[in-house]
């Protein structure tokens, strides 16, 4: 199954990437960027049915046809939860990726290609943190109350003020050291990350954009990981559940850039919902809320947040 679902997601991103080259250079625009969300949404969820089918018909598993029917359902809705909730934090991502491409003063024509390279080390990452977190979880179960209280400070944080955080871009300590470390052209060069000149290479801008964008995941990651683990323990459905998310991730980009700043409650919701995560995790052993319960939550709580966000915007204007 892993063997199929990693070749699912290479052929995709290959894919991807054949439609970007014939194409070119362009502006994505909303219809553009609904189609793309519209085909990895529906990839998600025919997978999910797929998964769900291939549980409920496996009769090499030993189980009779009742056992086999709940496990697929119960298999088939931790996806769902953990899939809406990668979605979910996904979001916070994107503003995160227009700060930094407001601050690099990237053109939109070039914005595309950097972001499919983002999530494709992102792919890669996140495979190695998810075994990486579900080794530990499997030998050292008390790990779950670590992410718990991580998750509940996270949430109790992203409630505070933040002060803003463009400016603090260039005096980030990595950005100074690549800087001070690599040969780099003052301009972009269309979408190349490194350029020859007079036979000596040197790295553009876009390559540092890049280098932010995959950093940034990183410090996502360290979230999100652990909140699905509140969800379920099967690492089959933490990768699979990650991973669809994280793909559609570029195309939401584009879907949302030019009105993200009409969900500045969004945010509020994020932190409720880590919240409620941390706190699942840490009664694990005195009541385990059904997953039904953790969707529903989930949903109604960034549904609200997002309604209220357009209500708020709307009264405003």
């Amino acid at each position: 199954m892993y063997v199929g679902f990693f070749s699912a997601v290479i052929a995709m991103i290959a894919i991807d990437i054949i439609a970007l080259n014939k194409k070119g250079d362009h502006k994505v625009g909303v219809k553009e960027a609904l189609g793309w969300t519209a085909v990895w949404v529906s990839i998600a969820m025919l997978f999910n049915l797929w998964l769900w089918w291939h549980i409920k018909s496996d009769v090499s598993s030993g189980l009779d046809e009742m056992a086999r029917s709940a496990l697929a359902d119960q298999k088939a809705l931790e996806f769902l939860t953990g899939y809406l909730i990668e979605k979910s934090l996904a979001v916070d991502n994107i503003f995160v990726f227009l700060l930094i491409f407001g601050y690099f003063k990237v053109p939109v024509e070039y914005q595309r290609r950097v972001l499919l390279y983002g999530v494709l080390g992102a792919v890669v990452m996140r495979a190695i943190m998810i075994v990486v977190g579900a080794a530990l979880v499997a030998r050292f179960e008390w790990v779950l109350y670590l992410f718990g209280a991580f998750l509940i400070f996270t949430g109790i944080k992203m409630m505070m003020p933040e002060k803003e955080a463009g400016d603090d871009l260039g005096n980030n300590r990595l950005v100074k050291w690549l800087r001070g470390h690599l040969r780099m052209t003052k301009d972009f060069h269309g979408e190349h990350f490194f350029v020859r000149k007079g036979g000596i290479l040197w790295a553009t801008p876009m390559f540092l954009v890049l280098t932010m964008i995959e950093v940034s995941d990183v410090v996502f990651a360290v979230d999100s990981i652990p909140a699905i683990f509140a969800v379920t323990l099967d690492p089959f459905i933490v990768m699979t559940s990650n991973i669809f998310a994280i793909l559609g991730l570029r195309a939401m980009y584009f879907l949302l850039a030019d009105v993200a700043d009409r969900f500045h409650l969004l945010k509020y919701g994020l932190a409720v919902v880590l919240t409620f995560i941390g706190t699942k995790m840490l009664l694990l052993h005195v009541y385990k809320i059904p997953t039904v319960i953790s969707l529903t939550v989930v949903f109604a709580v960034i549904t609200t947040s997002i309604v209220l966000s357009l209500l708020s915007t709307r009264k405003n204007q």
